[in-house]
């Protein structure tokens, strides 16, 4: 039996139960639809994570508090903060191949003028903040060295901060107060976008390092001086990172008193680490979405298979019918595949349509959310959504075209 022949006979059979063939299909289609949505919302995350950090700066080495002698992540969650502002200009000096070093230091912030109020992201830094991590100032100036030194009550506001205060164009010198003391408005930042953590990378307050560390959360380190959280390392190109970071580490176990390998209170990170990092966990995070939704396909097979084998008894008749005027088992066999490929390619497709645009509104609405998780479907999750449900229609059409193949042609004409 010719190919064209066998697929308008299919064609034919599932227009005559458009309703079951369209209940069919569900499954397949609210699995394709499933794993194409989830798939490009997380490859969507990583890239707007990753771009991000490429935006963040460019040939950066992260110097970071830790605890001692513990290792990964938890190491730098609630970490008592180990470094001062001579230890910034220590590797800015000492350090060969170093650019510039921006000491910070980050918390949550109350933000408010007279009429409005908002949650901001400090940054308390100094002024080569500005350069080393690509922050731009808009209207204004940045912080000065003479601000720090003075610990002088100013500060910088990023472009989503001022936007929800309702600061007009004239912001240099207004009035805000930040955990209820008052700064004075010396500078507003340029539209940066992207998140870092799920924080927007424009709602950040940038004041004097010194300033918060006397007026607003007063920190100290083991050795009992003002303490500073990470630090910002720019260095000349990424072919010496790991030469800066092995310099750094030399410099600060000596600044540091640290006499055991192992108990170093600081840990090392470098852009492309943090990119490789960044780029494990949601690649992880996005196949376990994948398989989670890939759970539907299952249903949506097994549904096919139940469909089939129950098409198989109703048109028992017709395959004694074909068999008597010479149909061969492999007709038969192709027949019945046939139809469980269609079922669920049909499935698949229309599952492709709903997953792309389900992704878009998702990066529609996360956009005016605030959130901007931009979908990205790829060519190759498309592909793979399709071989999926093609396979799925094989898997599933097998047993119940096999049994239709073995069904004895005498039997079958029986058969009421």
């Amino acid at each position: 039996m010719k190919f064209i022949e066998s697929f308008f006979i299919a064609m034919k059979s599932l227009a005559a139960n458009r309703l079951r063939s369209s209940l069919t299909m569900l499954g397949v289609i609210i699995g394709v639809g499933s794993v194409i949505t989830l798939m490009s919302v997380g490859r969507g995350a990583e890239a707007s994570i990753t771009s991000t950090i490429e935006g963040m700066g460019t040939n950066l080495v992260y110097v970071t508090s830790k605890t001692p002698g513990v290792e990964g992540l938890a190491a730098m969650q609630m970490a008592a903060y180990s470094f001062t502002l001579d230890d910034a200009r220590a590797i800015a000096e000492r350090v060969p191949s170093v650019v510039a070093v921006a000491p910070t230091i980050e918390n949550y912030v109350e933000v408010a003028t007279l009429s409005e109020s908002t949650v901001g992201f400090v940054e308390a830094t100094t002024p080569e903040f500005e350069k080393v991590l690509n922050y731009p100032v808009a209207e204004g100036q940045f912080i000065s060295e003479r601000n720090v030194t003075s610990k002088d009550m100013v500060v910088v506001l990023g472009s989503k901060v001022a936007e929800e205060l309702l600061i007009g164009d004239n912001a240099v010198g207004q009035k805000v107060r930040i955990n209820g003391r008052q700064f004075t408005i010396i500078g507003i930042l340029e539209k940066k976008g992207g998140q870092m953590m799920g924080v927007s990378m424009d709602a950040i307050v940038v004041i004097p390092i010194t300033t918060y560390q006397t007026r607003l959360f007063p920190g100290r380190t083991v050795r009992g001086q003002d303490a500073i959280q990470q630090l910002a390392v720019q260095i000349e190109n990424t072919d010496v990172a790991n030469i800066v970071a092995s310099d750094i580490t030399d410099l600060l176990t000596r600044r540091h008193n640290i006499t055991e390998e192992g108990k170093e209170d600081f840990t090392i990170l470098t852009q492309e680490q943090m990119l490789g990092m960044v780029q494990q966990v949601t690649g992880i995070l996005t196949i376990v979405l994948g398989a989670i939704a890939s759970i539907s396909l299952v249903v949506g097979s097994i549904g096919i298979m139940n469909i089939m084998l129950v098409s198989v008894t109703e048109r028992t008749r017709e395959i004694g019918i074909r068999k008597a005027v010479g149909a061969k088992r492999r007709d038969i066999l192709s027949q019945f595949l046939l139809e469980a490929a269609m079922l669920s390619l049909s499935g698949g497709a229309i599952g492709i349509i709903g997953g792309v645009l389900l992704s878009r509104l998702i990066s529609f609405f996360s956009e005016a959310a605030g959130i901007s998780i931009n979908s990205a479907v790829s060519v190759d999750i498309i592909v793979l959504a399709i071989s999926v449900s093609v396979f799925i229609g094989l898997v599933s059409g097998i047993y119940p075209a096999m049994r239709a193949a073995r069904l004895n042609p005498i039997d079958a004409l029986h058969y009421e």
